[in-house]
């Protein structure tokens, strides 16, 4: 699939649950074409989010929409096929999580489902250089994981410079995501540093027009393509 570089991912983690179909549909209506779906079991990070059933539900909102799944779980491998079923058009996994990484990728892979790896904050990328080469895309966490509404990290962006690097060094082709602490102060100096998709999740959902603001940061990221 292709998109115009960066990329908004709102993440419905932060949407009203009682009001997630019209939120998604609004966000969508801004021009938002990845949904993030934070996946989160109670175990590997301490808080309980939803499941397939809700990602989907909220695929089925738009045939369009590229569905962003991140698992934040215990044992991931048991659940891939299943969020496989639900729509998910990509699926990273944490290597912290994973005690079988490169058997994890090429379990999503099999599935015909773009694979991701994720790492936490205190996590150094050289933890994962061996598994570049299999993955679509690496997501920086940029908060600690397991809540909304954190303030960025910012030694997150010399992870992103050293990322940058490697892909040039090996000459790969993977996207570099951010998901933590993301909003309109900071959306475009985080996009400079070379993050192709930013995740958003309070920033848009908590915002009064949630189609205005996503047009907004959708607007940042356009001027900043062009310059």
């Amino acid at each position: 699939m292709n998109f115009d570089l960066p990329i908004l991912a709102p993440s419905i983690l932060a949407a009203n649950k009682a009001q997630l179909g019209a939120q998604v549909q609004a966000a969508l209506d801004g021009g938002a074409q990845w949904i993030h779906c934070d996946i989160m079991d109670g175990h590997f990070v301490p808080n309980i989010s939803f499941g397939p059933n809700v990602v989907a539900s909220v695929a089925r909102i738009s045939d369009e929409a590229f569905m962003d799944v991140h698992l934040m779980i215990k044992n991931p491998d048991q659940y891939i096929q299943d969020f496989y079923n639900a729509g998910a058009d990509l699926i990273s996994v944490h290597a912290e999580a994973c005690v079988h990484l490169h058997r994890t990728i090429q379990l999503i892979r099999s599935h015909g489902t773009m694979a991701g790896v994720v790492i936490n904050p205190a996590t150094p990328v050289s933890a994962i250089e061996p598994i570049l080469a299999e993955v679509d895309l690496v997501l920086l966490m940029s908060v600690n994981p397991g809540f909304g509404g954190q303030k960025f990290i910012p030694a997150t962006l010399t992870k992103v410079q050293k990322l940058v690097e490697l892909r040039e060094k090996y000459k790969l082709s993977f996207l570099i995501e951010i998901d933590g602490g993301v909003n309109s102060k900071n959306i475009i100096d985080i996009a400079k540093a070379g993050v192709d998709v930013l995740v958003a999740g309070n920033a848009v959902f908590s915002a009064e027009n949630i189609t205005n603001k996503v047009v907004e940061l959708q607007r940042n990221l356009s001027n900043l393509r062009s310059e």
